[in-house]
């Protein structure tokens, strides 16, 4: 009898985890290789779960595709991989029991840079060696991403017609990441060929009944689900499930009453929780009917525009000439000299202070609280940098949030430098997000969504910078990378420091096409010292020959040397401002009196270069 034959007459009970239970041995490295190193292990555990009472395995392989493999380097080896596993679990089988090909979702709860096109061709490659090994059906599993499941179900439902089980993850009791009903997501799936359709992984058994009394009985599908054995904990360096297997015998008849015909278990599960489940439903005959708990429809309510304290720099660039500067925040407790710098700063009449996120990974004040000091005592604009280093998804989130609730909507977007850069050497970089993940989520936030697509209550008002370097071999892939981001969310941009007027023209050539305006970055150098130092071991900076060769000349006089730094930044100010509005000058170590004259010289320029523009026009 097939697979699918079985279903209809009964319910089949399936295994649990895998990989947590490979974790909880001490494996922590590429589990889906441990099908050729250890494929003792792994057909030891399939065992475990026969003898439970599992009618149905699966396949060690839900990472064994190429974008996840290439994390090991080991993306050559897919079918390598694959063809063990199907093999491993086929010795623990033998005839009584099926095996199924599982396939794991590659987007998970972030923004996801991952393109359909690249998912489709990893998709069939590992598709094909499952289908190859003889697998008695396909399970598409812990699928955060509709979209991606969609896609992959149509691809997969071409290739064969063996039983497909599609299966989604919750993101709220009832609903997906992208606020899709299951109920609804599940008719999607069923129109596109799945034969089971059903929820596994995130959840314990509590939520997902909670979901499965919202959802009609399938027309043709059935239902299945996965529960975790609980939410976890981390304790001296691991992650721990602590639920009580009878727990899992205790909720089985609810999810057969639910009508799930499918049943096993996902993350912190164990052989006991499948042997609680096999005690209470092996063999059990299948609810063929069920009452439907309706839920009040949730009525969508569009959210005002924030409120801004500021215009937007965007805007504010296109019309006219505008100066930022950037004022580092400081690595002592002592404020004196930043407010004062700040201070003098408004009165050479900037737009805005921007504040580094602790650059080169160097510790420093938080910038968030001294933008709002800024803010609030000074009544300036700060434009706050904040770097995907330092915070996970959810400290991201929470600062972001404070920003807004603190009237703080200026952003710059950046990766950040690695923590092994910086004065801190136990620290460890974080980079859940790349720079474009955090524009997209700021954008999406912009729309009143958080992350993972839940209402945030209101918009946030977020004007969204990023960074761009033009000091790079190929200014046109650099440029390309803008158009990416521009894609994702943002606003405008800020540059790396240019050094030199070629490189302005350079940059001009190549971006003019672009809608988002850019703030030309530029800092006074103070000494030869200095400029070597920025050219050859500070990412991003490059300095050209002629201008280190300037400032070698004054290499005994410092406050000369000083002097020609100025001199040279104003050059470079005087043939920005003949390309771009935006200005973005960068203090050295709190030297705020030279971005200070350069900010009112900046100011003076452009008022002379206004009303020259208007002469000429006047005249013709």
């Amino acid at each position: 009898m097939s697979f699918l034959q079985k279903l209809e007459k009964q319910m089949l009970i399936a295994d649990g985890a895998m990989g947590t239970l490979l974790y909880s041995y001490g494996k922590d490295s590429c589990l889906e290789e441990l099908n050729l190193s250890k494929p003792e292990q792994i057909q030891a555990i399939h065992q475990a779960y026969i003898d439970a009472g599992a009618d149905v395995i699966q396949t060690n392989t839900y990472a064994a595709n190429y974008l996840k493999l290439q994390r090991y380097g080991l993306e050559d080896s897919v079918k390598e991989i694959n063809s063990a596993a199907v093999r491993n679990a086929k010795q623990a089988a033998g005839t009584g029991t099926f095996v199924l090909g599982t396939m794991g979702g590659n987007r998970g709860i972030k923004p996801s840079s991952i393109a359909l096109e690249e998912i489709k061709r990893s998709f069939r490659e590992q598709l094909y060696c499952l289908l190859l090994e003889g697998v008695d059906g396909i399970l598409l599993e812990t699928f955060y991403d509709l979209k991606e499941l969609e896609t992959v179900v149509a691809i997969a439902r071409k290739e064969t017609n063996l039983p497909l089980i599609a299966q989604v993850s919750l993101h709220e009791p009832g609903i997906l990441q992208d606020q899709t009903p299951v109920n609804e997501a599940f008719k999607r799936l069923e129109s596109l060929g799945a034969d089971v359709v059903g929820l596994n992984c995130r959840l314990g058994p509590h939520h997902m009944l909670l979901t499965l009394e919202q959802v009609e009985l399938p027309k043709k599908a059935f239902l299945s689900a996965y529960p975790n054995a609980s939410l976890p904990f981390y304790l001296d360096g691991k992650f721990h499930y602590e639920s009580d297997a009878g727990y899992f015998r205790r909720s089985a008849q609810a999810f057969r009453n639910e009508g799930v015909r499918l049943l096993g278990g996902c993350c912190g599960t164990t052989p006991e929780h499948i042997r609680a489940i096999a005690a209470e439903l092996k063999n059990a005959a299948p609810v063929t009917e069920k009452t439907v708990k309706r839920t009040d429809t949730k009525i969508a309510v569009q959210s005002p525009p924030a409120k801004r304290d500021f215009p937007r720099l965007e805007e504010m660039v296109k019309e006219s000439p505008s100066v930022i500067v950037e004022l580092d925040p400081p690595r002592k407790l002592n404020t004196d000299k930043f407010f004062e710098g700040a201070k003098a700063l408004k009165e050479a009449g900037i737009d805005a202070i921007t504040l580094a996120d602790n650059s080169l990974a160097s510790i420093r004040i938080s910038n968030e609280s001294l933008g709002y000091l800024v803010k609030t005592k000074l009544g300036m604009r700060p434009l706050i940098h904040i770097s995907c280093r330092d915070r996970n998804i959810i400290g991201m989130q929470s600062h972001l949030m404070g920003l807004h609730t603190l009237g703080m909507h200026d952003v710059l977007a950046i990766t950040g430098d690695p923590a092994r850069v910086g004065d801190f050497p136990g620290a460890s970089s974080v980079y859940d997000l790349s720079s474009f993940d955090l524009i997209q989520m700021m954008k999406q936030m912009n729309n009143g969504l958080s992350i993972s697509g839940k209402d945030l209550g209101e918009k946030t008002a977020f004007s969204i910078a990023a960074a761009f370097n033009p000091n790079v071999r190929s200014l046109e892939k650099a440029v390309q990378r803008l158009e990416k981001k521009i894609t994702a969310g943002a606003d405008y941009f800020i540059s790396q420091p240019v050094f030199s007027e070629e490189k302005l023209r350079e940059i001009h050539d190549h971006t003019k096409h672009l809608d988002a305006p850019i703030y030309i970055g530029l800092m006074p150098l103070l000494s030869s010292k200095n400029a070597e130092f920025l050219h050859n071991e500070v990412p991003g900076i490059k300095i050209s020959e002629q201008i280190r060769e300037r400032m070698f000349r004054f290499n005994d006089d410092p406050l000369q040397a000083a002097r020609e730094g100025i001199d040279v930044t104003k050059s470079l100010i005087d043939a920005a401002l003949e390309l771009f509005n935006g200005i973005y000058l960068i203090t050295p170590f709190l030297r705020y009196e030279l971005t200070t004259e350069l900010a009112f010289y900046t100011r003076q320029h452009a008022n002379d270069l206004r009303r020259k523009r208007y002469a000429e026009n006047t005249n013709h």
